[in-house]
């Protein structure tokens, strides 16, 4: 919701203040350079102080720049702001690592799916809130209304359990019986009988010495000036250098593109007329069609959805990916030259229905292959990287501006994705049917 209202604010605030196209757009840019930072200080805070501790820093920023957006009195503070809350929004994917931690093996890719529908039912549910208040009441009032979603985060922070995987790694294994029992009771069930023990009291190396800097005590943790180098050299160790790097081009890849359709999708939508003029502003926002293409072009992404959910558990991460991939490739195709409105709507949608499926397996392949003890923290890294690809992506598309010029950044966005293709099958991990992992496989000193 944080992200799409960008959508629908910046053309009301332009008018407004008299914004040139360039400081509108900067206030886009701010919030994915502030998720840019935010994606990897989640994942390293999430990683060293615990998944809820994450939570809780995220739902207080996001909450209170949130808020204090709506009463902004000028354009600095805004720019401030809204790069606050996308450093507070930055920690989505720990929501979802959180989650995976939870899930059994057999149907964890399903859940997942189910699980990020919410990122669509988010889209949709921003597109009918501005589509209701936005003519009447204001950009104000649609900045606040959107952030009672940070709001509950902070008020069910207590009810939410910390991840047992986590605590393990840390050997709070008091903590973990009890979050278990929780479960259990909530359920109806009984824990198997036996002692819950950890096997992480070793201290991983790399080159068979003890080595401070990857040091994990037989207490379960490392200090935080140690965590965040350690954490970036095991990423890159050779065991995980190939994931690593082919993982940080998937989330470039899928987050140029994805956010390239939408782009495409608002471009190549206005009237032929439009194209070498600027469009009146103040004007379309009050203009239905607008509230309308968003929340159809948001629905678009629900098949994709549903197909993915399907077929993820059955044939596995990889070949899901790319089946996504080339049928977002061969559905962008037509759109090279200049087409009817009916075969680029056709396009535009079904590209983004498959693209944004494939973004969503491959968030669900990171977690699944990092170990939990790195988790959030590559998962963080990756995501962020995939920010820059979103900050790349309104310089490709300006091109359109002039004369409705589409083939070049049709063919860039193309390019990506035929790559993205390439690198899911050099991908050396599957993780259908796996269990997780909880500590890098490193060669080792016992304490």
């Amino acid at each position: 919701m944080e992200m799409m209202l960008l959508s629908f604010v910046g053309p009301a605030i332009q008018p407004e203040w008299g914004l040139s196209a360039n400081q509108e757009s900067m206030i886009s840019t701010v919030a994915f350079a502030g998720m840019l930072v935010g994606a990897y200080s989640w994942g390293l805070v999430s990683d060293t102080y615990g998944r809820k501790k994450g939570f809780l820093g995220s739902a207080i920023l996001t909450t209170s720049a949130g808020l204090l957006s709506a009463i902004v009195p000028n354009y600095t503070l805004l720019l401030i702001l809204r790069f606050l809350v996308g450093i507070g929004i930055g920690c989505g994917h720990v929501y979802s690592s959180w989650f995976l931690e939870f899930v059994p093996t057999p149907n964890r890719g399903a859940w997942m799916i189910v699980f990020s529908t919410f990122w669509t039912v988010g889209t949709i549910t921003e597109a009918s809130l501005a589509w209701w208040i936005m003519p009447t009441y204001g950009w104000r009032w649609l900045l606040g209304v959107s952030a009672i979603p940070s709001i509950m985060a902070l008020l069910f922070y207590g009810l939410v359990p910390e991840s047992p995987r986590y605590l393990t790694t840390q050997g709070r294994l008091a903590e973990v019986r009890q979050i278990l029992e929780n479960g259990a009771a909530a359920n109806q069930k009984e824990l198997p009988a036996g002692l819950l023990v950890s096997d992480h009291i070793k201290i991983m190396t790399y080159d068979n010495e003890p080595s401070e800097s990857t040091a994990l005590l037989s207490n379960g943790k490392t200090s935080s000036s140690q965590r965040s180098s350690s954490s970036v050299l095991m990423l890159l160790s050779p065991k995980l250098i190939r994931t690593t790097l082919l993982l940080w081009f998937l989330y470039f890849a899928n987050t140029f593109a994805y956010y390239g359709i939408i782009l495409l999708t608002s471009q190549l939508s206005a009237p032929q007329s439009e194209c070498d003029t600027p469009s009146l502003r103040s004007e379309n926002i009050k203009d239905p069609s607008l509230y309308t293409n968003v929340f159809i072009t948001s629905l678009a992404e629900l098949p994709g959805l549903a197909l993915a959910a399907y077929i993820l558990d059955r044939v596995g991460r990889k070949i899901s990916m790319e089946i996504m991939l080339v049928s977002g490739f061969v559905l962008l195709l037509p759109i090279i030259t200049h087409q009817n409105e009916m075969i680029t709507t056709g396009a535009l949608f079904g590209s983004r229905m498959f693209i944004s499926a494939s973004f969503i397996i491959v968030c669900i392949y990171a977690p699944e292959v990092y170990p939990t003890n790195l988790r959030t923290t590559g998962v963080g890294i990756a995501t962020a990287i995939g920010r820059v690809g979103g900050m790349v992506c309104p310089l490709i598309a300006v091109g359109m501006g002039s004369g409705c010029h589409q083939t070049v950044p049709v063919i860039l966005f193309e390019a990506t994705i035929l790559l993205a293709a390439l690198s899911v099958v050099i991908l050396p991990v599957e993780t259908k049917g796996k269990k997780l992992p909880d500590t890098l496989d490193l060669p080792v000193q016992v304490q």
